[in-house]
């Protein structure tokens, strides 16, 4: 079972998504791959210690994922000095970057919820008698 997180992780994970958002918006890295494809910041989760952040990220599509996530390792160190420049914190998180896989989840649960045999399933038998009177 997953603890929690306190509202001062959800603060400087909240932060520190904004930071990183901003900045590959507005291409401050000045790395081919980072400046060509769109990248989505969607989530930043931070140890209990605030030394450790997660970064959860997506290309636009998932495309050149892998590119892209190589990309972001090789500029970790500069995520790292811009967090420890605009955050006052004791110790500056180490941002590591990985792929969010909610985007596929979510579209895998799309796909399953359009099949015929589950939509037919989805239908309450109410929802027809409501038609037929123009409710």
């Amino acid at each position: 079972m997953t603890q929690a997180l306190s509202q001062r992780q959800l603060r400087v994970g909240e932060e520190i998504r904004h930071l990183l958002a901003r900045a590959l918006e507005r291409g401050d890295l000045h790395d081919a791959v980072l400046d060509t494809v769109p990248v989505t910041v969607s989530e930043v989760r931070v140890s209990p210690d605030l030394r450790h952040a997660t970064a959860f990220v997506m290309s636009l599509g998932g495309l050149r994922l892998d590119e892209v996530l190589a990309a972001l390792a090789k500029n970790a160190w500069a995520f790292n000095k811009m967090v420890a420049r605009s955050l006052s914190l004791r110790y500056t998180p180490t941002v590591k970057f990985v792929a969010d896989e909610t985007f596929d989840e979510a579209s895998h649960i799309d796909a399953v919820l359009r099949r015929p045999e589950v939509a037919r399933d989805l239908v309450r038998p109410d929802d027809d008698d409501e038609d037929e009177h123009g409710a």
